[in-house]
């Protein structure tokens, strides 16, 4: 069985068979393949010996296949086709063409640019499978380092000495708003105006996170924050919002929600500032699929209007 295996996976050999075959004579095919008749013989003998099986029937006129012959001959081009495509599919994946990336998300981070960097890449690499996982920022964390991911997307990312964090763009911050709050009228809306009024803050996890970020400005403007619901997303809080819960904080791409009885105003305070959208990936990955996705995020920041182009952060 071993030797038949081996025989099977002599490439070059098959190569040979299958050019006396469409040849029909051992001295043609030499010449087609540039060497000499005897150590071609050789091979053919060879390689019956390894099969056990007459592969070819003797004639003063060359060389016709048996019914083994004719087998290994579909069997060998079979062979050598997944050969080639996989040495392809290879190549490509040596030059970040073709490959798979898994790729984890957060809730707001899908409300905006990142679909259109995600959207960028696939039209410049069709063949690189994207994977999309939803993951909280801890969960992102551990699925990196766990190699269940090869790059993430999440905001207030803290130091990791194992992982990179570059600065994709700051967004600012928004007041969402029930239709009908007195504070809908205004074309810009204070901590100070938020005083007492029922909030919805997210999300609600251990990590530190934009709720962290609210609690510490209400307290550092001595507003007394008055917390109605906390929630672990942002279309949860902004759905709260619509049915008249109370306000919350969040990002201007939460404007594209666009649900019914919500609005939208700035916000304005010297407290909290311009949320970052940052990008993470292990520092010791040196996938050239991951490359091609850094490469190509960059240069569609480039052109994104409103955003800074992309910083290098601390990681």
């Amino acid at each position: 069985m071993e030797r038949w295996v081996r025989a099977l996976q002599d490439g070059r050999r098959l190569r040979m068979f299958l050019t006396v075959a469409e040849e029909g004579h051992v001295g043609r095919a030499a010449q087609r393949l540039h060497m000499a008749q005897p150590p071609l013989s050789r091979h053919i003998q060879a390689l019956e010996d390894e099969l056990g099986a007459t592969l070819f029937v003797r004639t003063p006129k060359g060389m016709q296949l048996t019914e083994a012959g004719a087998l290994l001959a579909d069997e060998a081009r079979h062979l050598l086709g997944l050969a080639a495509q996989t040495a392809e599919r290879v190549r490509a994946a040596g030059q970040g063409i073709a490959g798979r990336l898994d790729i984890g998300l957060f809730g707001s981070g899908v409300l905006d640019v990142i679909p259109r960097l995600l959207a960028r890449f696939h039209a410049e690499r069709p063949q690189v499978r994207i994977v999309l996982h939803n993951l909280t920022k801890a969960e992102q964390l551990q699925a990196l380092r766990e190699r269940r991911i090869a790059v993430g997307f999440n905001r207030l990312v803290p130091p990791e000495p194992d992982l990179a964090v570059e600065v994709l763009l700051r967004e600012p911050l928004w007041v969402a708003l029930p239709g009908g709050h007195p504070l809908a009228a205004r074309t810009a809306v204070t901590l100070r105006d938020l005083a007492n009024t029922p909030m919805i803050l997210y999300p609600n996890l251990p990590m530190h996170g934009l709720a962290h970020e609210v609690r510490n400005a209400f307290t550092a403007e001595g507003v007394a924050l008055h917390v109605e619901q906390e929630v672990e997303d942002v279309l949860t809080a902004v759905a709260l919002v619509a049915a008249g819960f109370g306000a919350a904080i969040t990002t201007r791409s939460a404007s594209n929600l666009r649900l019914p009885g919500v609005v939208f105003r700035p916000l304005q305070t010297h407290q909290l500032h311009d949320l970052e959208l940052c990008c993470l990936w292990r520092r010791d990955d040196p996938s050239p699929v991951l490359a091609a996705f850094l490469q190509s995020v960059r240069a569609g920041l480039a052109n994104h209007d409103g955003s800074d182009p992309m910083e290098q952060g601390a990681a």
